[in-house]
């Protein structure tokens, strides 16, 4: 099992890259390894409750499951905003 740190930067702007971190990172943990989410500048929106409702990445996914996976998960998402 590896450590593995996302840094998330994107906000409302490029929500789908977004999207695609917080998938990345749910991928990661579904395969056992030990995840952990920070969020920075425009990315700590994410942080707050309702913010990911209905929030897709092109291709469809939505952010929201991912994002429920890791806190059911108990992975560390750690926002700042300085």
């Amino acid at each position: 099992m590896a450590k593995m740190l996302f840094i998330i930067s994107n906000g409302f702007e490029k929500a789908g890259r977004a999207t695609r971190a917080w998938q990345f990172a749910k991928v990661a943990r579904e395969k056992g390894h030990d995840v952990k989410v920070f969020l920075v500048d425009d990315a700590i929106h994410w942080a707050q409750l309702g913010m990911a409702e209905g929030v897709r990445a092109a291709t469809g996914e939505e952010m929201k499951p991912f994002i429920d996976y890791l806190i059911q998960e108990k992975c560390e998402i750690v926002a700042c905003k300085a």
